[in-house]
């Protein structure tokens, strides 16, 4: 299984930024995709997760209202549309997905819920 990343880059504040999550060896539509963030120095964070079979979406509340989540399973790809971009989400950005279910603890993204991960994609805002 892979997970590719893309559509990271250097932005101005207030700029957007749409990043995609290319899934292989794995069929996603019955199982948690997720989208975390790190900064150098400090812990990964979970930005938004959803079921792909269906149902809401969360969100990190950093985030809300400003990125949007979606998913194409028959492209088996994840999508994070980042708008009003702000400096303090400068971060690699990286794609999960899970066999199951999302979880959550504590209002809080499981990052240990995931199996699998992308690369990460680097955003980067002025």
């Amino acid at each position: 299984v892979q997970l590719v990343e893309s559509g990271g880059g250097s932005v101005q504040a207030g700029g957007s930024l749409r990043l995609s999550c290319k899934v292989s060896g794995y069929n996603i539509g019955r199982n948690c995709m997720g989208w975390f963030r790190q900064v150098p120095g400090k812990e990964r964070e979970g930005v938004a997760q959803t079921y792909t079979g269906g149902g809401g979406i969360y969100y990190h509340d950093a985030v809300k209202g400003r990125f949007a989540m979606s998913h194409d399973n028959a492209k088996i790809t994840a999508y994070l549309q980042m708008d009003s971009l702000k400096p303090e989400d400068t971060a690699m950005y990286y794609c999960a997905a899970s066999r199951t279910f999302c979880t959550m603890l504590r209002g809080n993204m499981v990052e240990t819920a995931f199996d699998y991960w992308g690369q990460g994609t680097q955003v980067t805002v002025s």
